[in-house]
Parts: C-alpha cells; sequence; structure tokens
C-alpha cells in the first residue's frame, strides 16, 4: 500500500523485478533535471512530482519511491482509481499472464477503462463509501455510466461541476496523447480527487454553512463581515445597478449572480431573488426564495441543492485533480498510444453522458 512520509509526501514500495526498476527508470528519466525533451516536461504535468526514492533506516534494503500526495490540499477527498488502455499487459507478457489479464474483465478492450476503486464522501451522513474492484469488474457496456455517476454523487446530489472539472483535465491528457509517440502505456491508471466537504462544494458558501452547523450567532465571520440568519441570509454588500454584490465571500456573491442570471429569464416564480434595504450603511436581506415551504426548513440543505444542479458551464471550476499514476509497464514507442487514446475517449463520452443526462 501507500504509506505517508512525515514531510508530507508518500511513499510507494517500489516492486520486484522488472516492474520496480521500470517504474523507477521512468520518473527518473521525466524528472531528469537536464531534461529538454518538451514532450517529458509537458507530461510532468500529469504526473505527482517525483521528489527520488527514499529508505527506511531500519530497512535500507527497502527501496520506496517519494511522490507527491496529491490529496494533501482537500479536507473530504473523494477519489478514484481508473485503469485506462484496452490492454492491462504489456507487448512482454507470457500468454498465462495475458490469459490472466483478460479473465479478470474480459470488456477492457471494449470498454478501454476499469474502476479499480473509489472513495466518496457523503455529506448527508458525514461519512465515506468504498468501492473496490469487484466493484468494477462488474460493471458492463450497460451499466459502467451509472458505476462511473457514484463516484460523483455526495448523498445530497450529483456533483456536475466536478465532473465537468474532471473532463477538462482528461481533455488536456488526451491533447499529450494525441501529440507524442515516444512511449506506450499499459496497466496505467488515472488518479481522480475532487474536494467532497460542502464548504466547498458550495463554491465557497462555506462561511454560511460552518456558521449554521455549529451554531454561530451573530458576529464576526471571514474578513470581518458580519452574519445573521434565522431562516434567511444577511449579508453586508453593496449594490450597483441593481446587481447584488454580497461580501461575505467572493463565492457567495458569485452564487446570487450566477443564480440570478441563470433563471431571471425563465420568469419562474419559485427562483427568484429578493432585496429589500433593512437599514442604513449599506446592509440588505438577500433571500434565496426557492419556495416558501424550504425557506421554513433548513436553508442551506436546498442552497446546496440548486446549486450542485446549476448548469455546469456557469459554475465556478471545481476543486480537482486527475493524475496519471502507475508506471511500471511504461515502454519506449515509435508510435501513439491508440489503446490509452481509446479508453481516454470513451472516459470522457461517458463522463459526458453523465453530465447532459
Amino acid at each position: 500500500g501507500i504509506l505517508q512520509h512525515p514531510d508530507g509526501t508518500v511513499l510507494k514500495q517500489l516492486q520486484p523485478p522488472p516492474r520496480g526498476p521500470r517504474e523507477q527508470e521512468f520518473y527518473n528519466k521525466v524528472y531528469d533535471s537536464d531534461c529538454c525533451d518538451s514532450i517529458l516536461l509537458e507530461l510532468r504535468e500529469y504526473l505527482p512530482k517525483y521528489f527520488g526514492v527514499w529508505s527506511p533506516p531500519t530497512a535500507p534494503n527497502d527501496t520506496y519511491l517519494k511522490l507527491e500526495d496529491v490529496t494533501c490540499k482537500f479536507n473530504k477527498p473523494c477519489i478514484m482509481d481508473v485503469k485506462i488502455g484496452q490492454k492491462s499487459y504489456d507487448p512482454y507478457a507470457s500468454a498465462e499472464k495475458i490469459q490472466q489479464q483478460v479473465s479478470k474483465y474480459p470488456l477492457m478492450e471494449e470498454i478501454g477503462f476499469l474502476v479499480l476503486g473509489m472513495r466518496v464522501y457523503h455529506v448527508s451522513s458525514d461519512s465515506y463509501e468504498t468501492q473496490n474492484q469487484h466493484y468494477g469488474r462488474s460493471l458492463t457496456k450497460e451499466t459502467v455510466k451509472d458505476g462511473i455517476s457514484k463516484f460523483f454523487h455526495n448523498g445530497y446530489c450529483l456533483r456536475k461541476d466536478a465532473i465537468a472539472a474532471s473532463i477538462q483535465k482528461i481533455e488536456k491528457i488526451l491533447e499529450w496523447f494525441e501529440g507524442q509517440k515516444q512511449l506506450n502505456f499499459y496497466a496505467s491508471s488515472l488518479l481522480f480527487v475532487y474536494e467532497g466537504s460542502c464548504q466547498a462544494t458550495t463554491v465557497r458558501l462555506s462561511d454560511v454553512t460552518l456558521a449554521e452547523k455549529r451554531g454561530v450567532p451573530k458576529g464576526l465571520l471571514t474578513g470581518g463581515d458580519i452574519l445573521e440568519y434565522n431562516n434567511n441570509i444577511h449579508v453586508i454588500n453593496s449594490t450597483e445597478n441593481g446587481k447584488i454584490e454580497a461580501s461575505v465571500s467572493k463565492g457567495l456573491s458569485k452564487f446570487y449572480a450566477l443564480h440570478k442570471k441563470a433563471y431571471s429569464k425563465r420568469h419562474h416564480s419559485q427562483l427568484s431573488l429578493k432585496v429589500e434595504n433593512l437599514e442604513q450603511g449599506n446592509v440588505w436581506k438577500s433571500s434565496a426564495c426557492i419556495t416558501q415551504e424550504h425557506l421554513n426548513g433548513n436553508v442551506i440543505p436546498q442552497l446546496e441543492k440548486v446549486f450542485c444542479h446549476m448548469p455546469a458551464e456557469i459554475k465556478e471550476s471545481a476543486n480537482v485533480e486527475v493524475r496519471m499514476i502507475d508506471f511500471a509497464h511504461v515502454f519506449p514507442s515509435n508510435t501513439k498510444d491508440e489503446g490509452y487514446i481509446y479508453g481516454l475517449k470513451n472516459l470522457i463520452t461517458v463522463l459526458q453522458n453523465i453530465l447532459d443526462n
């Protein structure tokens, strides 16, 4: 498994030869300080950073790859490992090895990827749901879309923002593969990570969400802004040409602005914004009028639901990482890696279908 180093990096034990030395050689080549190959220099953007090898003082013969912890910046990281490519065996595999790999997931060639595992944070229960490799191998061509969408559902809603951001990241990796003929990748994976905690998923609605959940009374929040609430949200803000500019947080103002932009043309009485002057000093009352019955309940989960289902193109970019990992079967080549490209394109198609539907 992956171990944590006290300095915040992660340690991946070197596999037995030839796999371990091959992966080490790959990282050394890509991260060589004298590297001037533009293809490899760009590839660094899509990998975890590499910090050489490390051995514990008590076991100097044990070697570990020292890598960036891609999850470290996340509060509640949701993680998925997806093996990419039509073949999970390399060109030098024996007939027995090929048969073994094909039998594990016969649909690999047709689908082009395999979910090896996922860990999803559910906001509603404040807990993680995990799925292992057996879950991924149970997915068919007909069920793979629902199987992948499970990773992006947080118990309240489908995280369309995270899906859209993931597609953009994969497309960048696909561009790299379309432009290189140096390397072919087998049994390599993409690691997906997105922020699962609600204070991040609601585009910086964190000040309001945390205040409500912790029962914070009227008082100071980030930047000295004042927040009051009962079932409505009171924020200090200013107005310009009738537009709301809330200053509780940058994201909250953007939430209201986008909300208004998205729905004002629909003449939808249940989705409107009311602004009325409360008192002097530019203090306004902003009410997200989803429906009156919703306002009588807990307003934050309702806002989360509306926000999560807003069109992905008008939302801020989600906090998402997509990195290539596992390089024990990377080989020099003089042709495009068509198997990997096929897998990336099919994965993008599946994610786009989830987003569109």
